[in-house]
């Protein structure tokens, strides 16, 4: 159902593509638009390596979750800061594509849950993060994407 990777030299395992989901904190997630219009949208992302599912946080209404109610088949692509070899200029860039079904999360304890590990993905402020769940959460709608392919590869920018 899903290609192989066409340039496989370049491919990454899926243990370097798991440590790239759970270091890395944004990626882009694309959906099927209005009118089949593709629509990507940069977001925050917390990798959970027990269920192997992404997860992620945002409003409660929007062009995103409208398109989501009508087709729930999604990829998301993360990438690293990318480095250069010693007297080289071209970054080397490792990423990672994601395909899956994503959902709406329902129960509110496991909501409470994933904004509370996006949050210490960025910080360890806890007046912060206890802050932030009182106020924001009930505004807030997460998403659980759950992969059913993934390739990653690493690519000189030469």
């Amino acid at each position: 159902m899903f290609r192989k990777m066409r340039r496989f030299k370049q491919q990454i395992s899926l243990e370097e593509c798991t440590e790239l989901l759970k270091t890395e904190k944004r990626g882009v997630l694309s959906v099927i638009g209005e009118n089949g219009y593709p629509y990507g949208i940069p977001l925050n992302h917390y990798y959970d390596e027990t269920d192997g599912k992404l997860y992620f946080h945002g409003a409660k209404e929007g062009h995103k979750l409208d398109a989501i109610k009508v087709c729930d088949k999604v990829c998301y692509t993360v990438f690293d800061k990318g480095y250069r070899k010693e007297s080289e200029w071209a970054l080397n860039v490792k990423s990672v594509v994601v395909f899956g079904k994503i959902a709406l999360v329902k129960d509110e304890e496991q909501a409470r849950e994933i904004c509370t590990a996006l949050c210490r993905k960025f910080t360890d402020d806890e007046k912060y993060l206890e802050h932030e769940l009182q106020h924001a959460l009930p505004r807030v709608q997460c998403l659980a994407l759950t992969p059913e392919h993934m390739t990653g590869k690493l690519v000189n920018e030469s």
